[in-house]
């Protein structure tokens, strides 16, 4: 039995915890959800009752209703992708066995239904963080879903923007997004999907059999090369999203 008032949160004791579980079980709504989120991964940070409430979330994942088991995912994903934060909650993934396989075989079956590209992202980013891959949990969804990555230059610093999806397929150290002036870009270079291997030939084809035409292709671009503007430096989009994420957590 979990004594949630020896746990914290984002706002200290974790008692009120088992009231918003339970309100969210009788009466689910995207207020108690957020709610939830931010007691639990407030701005990415978990503490020792996020890891808690993970068998509750695993319960919520792995039930028919499946609005209420997408929301659980994506809320235990971001938890999971903070298991190596300090957080008083010990060995996360040997402490949760049981709760991550089930995690992990729920996020499986909700990919292969998904029809909406964003929730389709954000589970592909779940389904990272329970298996424990590291560089891209935290960054995978919010990039493919804002299509955009913002990364330093390995050369010189400079920030830049990799632009992938309706607005073009480029890099760009310029404010493209708020300048009124034409800011100068260059073209991304996409991976050949045949000389694709490891985790993006693997996204890839998840992606392409799932049905999810347009992921695929914008993984070509997050495995694919860009060139910084300043400084003339060709690197590996992927290499520098997982560099700077290294380089903050």
């Amino acid at each position: 039995m979990t004594d949630w008032t020896q746990l914290s949160h984002a706002y200290g004791s974790a008692e009120d915890i088992p009231t918003l579980l339970d309100q969210i079980a009788s009466d689910p709504s995207p207020e108690r959800w957020n709610d939830l989120w931010s007691a639990l991964c407030h701005q990415g940070s978990v503490y020792s009752a996020s890891f808690a409430a993970l068998p509750w979330l695993a319960d919520v994942a792995d039930r028919d209703d499946r609005e209420q088991a997408v929301s659980a995912l994506n809320l235990a994903g971001a938890i999971m992708a903070g298991s190596d934060q300090p957080h008083g909650a010990g060995d996360v993934r040997a402490h949760h066995v049981t709760e991550v396989k089930t995690l992990l075989a729920a996020v499986n079956k909700h990919l292969r239904t998904s029809s909406d590209r964003n929730e389709y992202a954000y589970l592909l980013e779940s389904m990272l963080s329970f298996e424990g891959v590291v560089s891209w949990r935290e960054d995978l969804a919010c990039g493919l879903v804002n299509e955009e990555y913002e990364v330093s230059c390995p050369g010189c610093q400079a920030n830049l923007f990799i632009v992938i999806g309706e607005r073009g397929f480029f890099s760009t150290s310029g404010d493209y997004a708020l300048s009124e002036d034409v800011v100068e870009t260059t073209p991304l270079r996409p991976a050949n999907p045949a000389a694709m291997d490891g985790i993006g030939r693997r996204l890839h084809d998840i992606a392409l059999t799932d049905g999810h035409q347009e992921v695929a292709n914008a993984m070509t671009y997050v495995f694919g090369e860009a060139t910084c503007q300043d400084c003339e430096t060709g690197f590996s989009v992927a290499d520098q999203v997982g560099a700077d994420w290294s380089a903050t957590h």
